[in-house]
Parts: structure tokens; sequence; C-alpha cells
């Protein structure tokens, strides 16, 4: 992973405190800024017993933020032990601390995963034999089938923020989607068709209407997110996920959105096959499921233009976003069109 070393040297007062406060009386001997994350900052810290831990501290509780972004922390929390319990491979969770009276920021401190992300070793992996490559992205499409195995009590993010959540999955995605636009308006970000976008939950109820359990979705599996580590002789496997902070419970479908917001992770053959190698039931091309893959851009997509003001993205990066968005938005519009909505 990225990581750039302090001005200073070491963990800052605050990080210190925070440390001790979830382990004892640790000393800390250095620190460094993992960069890469657009909402947290996040410190790798190394401890005099020979342990390196991650300290992930949220903006002020009162900072600008998407609706779906409070307790992301609490998100993230849960996700890693959810997903560990079913054999992925993710960071332990040492101790997670909400924001509170004396301290004004949420926080989660966890152990480091060893590895490099994937977005930093394509370089490396470009030099793979292709059955290597394949491999990765078989196990890949395996670890996330084993997080949706996980199922929920309720559609929808797990933070109890009203309106994020529902008894069915149509319900959990229309108040999703609705946040966001209403995010939108808020922080005054033009979207292309803002009243037709807010009506696509009721046009394809039917489709949405075939999720009937609440998986365990990551939602956030871009190469960024994804550890890679090597063997004994150098070889490249995968290590784990990292992130989980963007985490809802709902269909399944949504985590191959998630992996990669410029693919179509469901037309990649070999990390379809490690994931129908844990759940071979999972139909990415019927009607229905092609009508909600197109939902689950649409609304990713929105999430990414929209949340540049808040996070006070630089001109260039918020420019992008813009202009893809106004390419991404009509072009999944236009393939539900096509599909009868």
């Amino acid at each position: 992973m990225n990581a750039d070393t302090l001005a200073l040297g070491g963990a800052d007062e605050r990080a210190v405190r925070r440390v001790r406060r979830a382990l004892g009386p640790v000393e800390v001997v250095g620190a460094r800024v993992l960069t890469g994350g657009l909402s947290n900052c996040v410190q790798l810290l190394e401890l005099a017993d020979g342990r390196s831990v991650v300290l992930k501290s949220a903006p002020e509780a009162d900072a600008p933020a998407l609706t779906h972004e409070q307790g992301l922390l609490g998100t993230e929390t849960l996700f890693h032990r959810l997903a560990a319990a079913r054999g992925v491979a993710v960071p332990s969770v040492l101790h997670h601390e909400p924001a509170g009276l004396d301290d004004s920021g949420e926080w989660l401190l966890l152990d480091y995963l060893e590895g490099s992300a994937w977005s930093e070793t394509k370089a490396d992996l470009a030099d793979l034999p292709a059955d290597r490559q394949a491999a990765l992205r078989y196990s890949l499409g395996e670890a996330l089938a084993r997080t949706a195995a996980v199922t929920g009590t309720r559609f929808g993010y797990p933070q109890p923020v009203p309106g994020l959540q529902g008894r069915t999955w149509r319900e959990a995605f229309t108040g999703m989607m609705h946040a966001v636009l209403d995010d939108a308006s808020r922080f005054d970000v033009p979207l292309p068709a803002a009243d037709t976008l807010a009506a696509l939950p009721d046009r394809f109820a039917r489709a949405l209407d075939e999720v009937n359990r609440p998986a365990l979705v990551h939602f956030d599996a871009w190469d960024g997110n994804v550890v890679l580590t090597r063997d004994t002789n150098g070889t490249w496997q995968f290590g784990g996920l990292i992130n989980g902070e963007r985490a809802f419970f709902g269909d399944p479908l949504a985590e191959l959105v998630g992996l990669d917001p410029l693919d179509a992770a469901e037309d990649d053959p070999d990390l379809m096959a490690g994931y129908r190698s844990v759940e071979p039931g999972l139909q990415t091309h019927t009607e229905a499921a092609r009508v909600r893959l197109a939902l689950y851009r649409i609304y990713l997509a929105l999430i990414m233009r929209v949340e540049s003001v808040p996070r006070a993205y630089g001109p260039d990066h918020a420019d992008w976003l813009r202009s893809w968005s106004d390419e991404r938005i009509p072009q999944q519009l236009t393939l539900l069109r096509r599909l009868g909505g």
C-alpha cells in the first residue's frame, strides 16, 4: 500500500493516545500515512514489540458528508468481523470507538494486512503468465462469494441512518438512491435527468424484487482495496480485502459493480468461475440481472459524482468525475430503455 513518512517521523499525540486506549501502555516507534483513501485519515503505526497496526480516523462528526457516510468505521468493523467468520482474509479488528464526548471523531484500530494493493502491482502482474493472472481473479471471486454468503437481518446500510434500510431490497435501494439524489441537491451538484433517476426503483421494481436475501456486499472491492502477497517462491497470491466501510446488505450482483466502475466484472470468466465455485447460482445475464447491474452502476456513478463536493477534490479529479458520470449515467439509462423499462 502507498505510504508516505510523516513530516515529524512519528505518530501524533492523538494517534498514540488512541492506540494506548485500545492496546494498553504500548510504545509507538514509527508512523506513516497510508495514501489512496479519500475519506478517512489512515496511519500505519509500528510498535516497539514488532507489531504493525493501522489506525483509521474519521473526519469530525460535523464534517460535510453524504447521507450514508455516517458511522462508516462501524460498518467496516462489522464487515471485517463477518467476512473473517466466513474465511475471507481481512484485517483483524483490534478496537472500534464511535465519536464521543472525550473524542470527537470515530476511529478504528486494525492489524496490518501484509502485502501490496493490486493497483500498485500492475507492472509486475503484466509479466505474469495468463494462467497466474487468471488464478488471482479466480481467488478474488471466491472471496467475494464467501462474503456474500453472510446474510443480514435487513436490507440496506448497517448504520442506523433513517431511510437507508428496508424489509425488502426494493425498499432499501429506493431509500439509498433517493438519499444520494437529495445529497446532490444539498451540495448543489447538477445531475443529468434527476427526475428520471428518482423514478428508477419504482420503474424496475420487479427486477429488484427478485432479490430476497440481504447478502453482505463490500461494494468497493476495486483493485486498490484488494491486497496481494508473494509466497515463498515469489509468486503473487490473493492476500485479502481491506476498507470495508462502504458495505451494505443487499443484492450480491452489486459487488460486481463495486469491483471497478469502468469495467464489467460479470464478463470476466475467471473471476466469475471463482465466484461460482462457492455460489453457483448467481445469475448475471438474465434481463432482470442486467437491469439491476445498470441500476447499481448509476447509483455508484452518482455517489462518485456527488461526493466530490463535500470531500473537496482537486479540480482535475472533480472535472474527470463530472465528465465520466455525464457519459456513464445516460449510457446506463439507454441500456435500461432497451431492456424494456
